[in-house]
């Protein structure tokens, strides 16, 4: 079932991008999707985003839901069904403060959610969130404030050349409650625009997992910080297993 369209405000979201080896992160990855590259490198990393009046096309703004939310994502790319390629993100886990997610989850919202408890500090220009899901399987934490330029170690050239790629990225695919279906929605934005962050701790779960990503194959790179930004999210067909199976045959 494709996801209806919904709308709102995202409030606050912090992309933080890690650089990885292509191989170790085409591990992590389930058929069709394989790793986008950028300068000979995956990228992956956690999105911690607050939404606010988050709700359907045509449903009152004041009866939209806030919340706060993090995912796991990959930027990947894969073929569709007349063999062009296709970019966005692979979701491989998502979080959120707000019990109506989790039980939603793959029918009003995208893919499965899981409940966590999210502490949020912040400023105009300091940020500071910890993330702790109920199941203990997802653990966060990220301390940045404003900066003005990127590390000068990052992928990424410059704050334009960052901002195009993600911007790029905007579909992203998640995991669902059925085993090899994945849930598609597409993000559009009434206006793009990033500001550099600098990152003093970050800490998650997954990217410090050594049995998915061994010592030397990931290092942090870069993190984002966008605001203030009316939206959409609308759903796109579904990929199921024996699809992808069928488009990562024909396309190898």
């Amino acid at each position: 079932m494709r996801i209806p369209t919904i709308q709102g405000v995202i409030d606050r979201r912090i992309l933080v991008n890690y650089a990885i080896d292509p191989g170790v992160l085409a591990r992590e990855l389930p058929p069709p999707f394989q790793p986008k590259l950028h300068n000979g490198l995956g990228v992956g990393g956690i999105c911690l985003i607050r939404l606010k009046e988050l709700r359907p096309r045509l449903v009152p703004r004041f009866l939209g839901l806030t919340s706060e939310n993090a995912a796991h994502r990959i930027s990947a790319q894969w073929p569709d069904a007349g063999g062009a390629m296709c970019e966005g993100v692979y979701i491989s886990r998502r979080d959120s403060s707000s019990r109506l997610n989790t039980l939603l989850g793959g029918r009003l919202f995208p893919g499965l959610h899981h409940h966590a408890r999210f502490q949020v500090r912040e400023t105009d220009r300091e940020f500071s969130i910890v993330v702790d899901s109920d199941d203990g399987d997802a653990h966060i934490e990220v301390e940045a404030k404003l900066a003005s330029r990127l590390p000068p170690s990052s992928l990424f050239g410059s704050i334009a050349d960052a901002s195009r790629f993600f911007e790029e990225g905007s579909v992203g695919y998640s995991d669902t409650h059925r085993r090899g279906q994945y849930d598609g929605l597409e993000l559009r934005t009434s206006s793009w625009k990033v500001e550099p962050l600098e990152v003093t701790r970050v800490a998650s779960s997954y990217f410090d997992d050594r049995s998915r990503f061994p010592e030397g194959s990931i290092r942090f790179d870069c993190a984002l910080l966008m605001r203030g930004v009316s939206h959409q999210w609308r759903g796109m067909e579904p990929l199921c297993e024996p699809i992808c199976r069928s488009i990562a045959a024909a396309a190898s």
